[in-house]
């Protein structure tokens, strides 16, 4: 349970494990610490939590009439502010469990929007918060007006004032979202100008991706000397925050720098007008040549938390085959027993897009590094150019575009040995005869 000090008031926490969820990777009682770990994130103090079995959805309440009254005496034991249900709820069955329980009900799409609003600091951050918030609220407008009866009678599509006052509210939420979507796309229009400004630096993103809690801003902070904040918390990073870093030498050797980019932690069963409207914070996992998923190893859950990250990178067309751009961080080290920490490192050891780090004490993140600009090397071709001394442009273009990792000048030629990707390596053909 969470402390009562300084909370936003008291909770309880019901899990369902509906049908469907039996044969899940994810135990209940893990889904349940998930959903308490959700409230304390936005200073909820979780006074009971509990997983209930629901052998047969009811459309009207979800539970069965045994199962809602056993959770309606324990909020009239506990007398919590707020009633938290870990799944998604219909506008109905919401409303009737409000009826019965005689507190507010929130799902877990509600609960999930409660921290995006809260930590949401940017303004593409807020935008997002404020889009999804307006699309959860279009489909629940019926709760707000379940009071006003209707007035007469007619041929069904003639209501009373609760109705007509629903299609005016509808009608605004309408129009918001439109200058909403309007507001991100010239965000997102931003980020495209800001891209392309790196893109001709050049310096490659490397995304930092994970499940919830896994450690990526730790890991951030630490290889990019920042101060992002760090918070044993779901959804402590809600912004994606960007940091220019100096990496230690690749196999070919020679000197990069790349972005380091920390993004939202993932989550299973996240809404999907939710993920619609984070997209463009995951636009840099898109458009990253590496992109690192963090672990949290030492969790009861990794194996789950793994496929739930796979199957969204999957979703943005991010393959996590061998050799691909995905390198998996296997964080937290420092919290497995000696015996078990040394079978992760010789796991590892066997896999060439696994490293394992730990980003608290520094432990392998020096490995990371290296596998990181190994990963960058790989796709890059290295060539033996000879341009003449005179020709300042080039010379300047390669040292910009390129690595240049060897060179040596007679009177009249600068020879290099140069690092180039593909696409640089055809434009420096339409320059000057190049010999690999």
């Amino acid at each position: 349970m969470t402390s009562g000090a300084a909370t936003a008031g008291r909770a309880i926490v019901v899990h369902p494990v509906l049908p469907e969820d039996r044969a899940a990777a994810r135990t209940p009682e893990a889904s349940l610490d998930e959903a308490v770990g959700l409230a304390a994130a936005i200073r909820l103090d979780v006074v009971d939590a509990r997983c209930v079995r629901v052998a047969r959805v009811k459309p009207s309440t979800l539970f069965g009439a045994g199962a809602v009254d056993d959770i309606g005496a324990v909020v009239s034991g506990e007398e919590p502010d707020l009633a938290i249900v870990d799944t998604a709820l219909t506008p109905v069955q919401q409303r009737n469990l409000e009826r019965r329980w005689s507190v507010k009900v929130i799902d877990r799409t509600g609960l999930i929007l409660e921290i995006f609003g809260e930590r949401a600091r940017t303004r593409e951050g807020q935008l997002q918060v404020d889009l999804a918030h307006l699309s959860y609220q279009r489909s629940r407008l019926v709760r707000s007006w379940t009071h006003l009866e209707r007035q007469r009678g007619g041929a069904g599509f003639v209501g009373g004032p609760g109705e007509r006052q629903i299609e005016l509210d509808r009608r605004q939420i309408d129009e918001r979202i439109i200058r909403l979507k309007k507001d991100l796309e010239e965000v997102r229009r931003t980020r495209a100008l800001h891209r392309g400004a790196r893109e001709r630096v050049p310096f490659p993103v490397v995304a930092l991706v994970g499940y919830t809690n896994a450690g990526k801003s730790t890991l951030f902070n630490r290889l990019a000397r920042a101060d992002v904040t760090v918070q044993d918390m779901l959804f402590a990073t809600l912004d994606p925050t960007m940091r220019a870093v100096d990496l230690v030498k690749g196999r070919r050797g020679g000197h990069r720098r790349v972005i380091l980019s920390d993004t939202v932690g993932f989550i299973s069963n996240l809404p999907t007008h939710l993920v619609a409207a984070f997209r463009a914070t995951l636009e840099e996992v898109q458009n990253a040549e590496v992109v690192l998923h963090v672990r949290d190893i030492a969790h009861p859950d990794t194996e789950a938390q793994r496929d739930d990250v796979n199957a969204v990178l999957a979703d943005l067309g991010i393959g996590v085959e061998p050799g691909g751009r995905v390198v998996e961080v296997l964080n937290k080290l420092d919290l497995l027993a000696p015996a078990e920490a040394e079978i992760v490192r010789n796991a590892a050891a066997r896999r060439p897009d696994a490293v394992p780090i730990s980003a608290l004490t520094g432990e392998g993140t020096d490995d990371l590094l290296h596998a990181v600009a190994d990963r960058l090397d790989a796709g890059r071709q290295v060539l033996d150019v000879t341009v003449s001394l005179t020709d300042g442009r080039t010379l300047a273009w390669l040292h910009e575009r390129g690595e240049v990792l060897e060179r040596h000048d007679d009177e009249a030629h600068a020879h290099l040995r140069v690092s180039l990707d593909p696409v640089d390596v055809a434009r420096l053909e339409k320059r000057l005869h190049v010999s690999a």
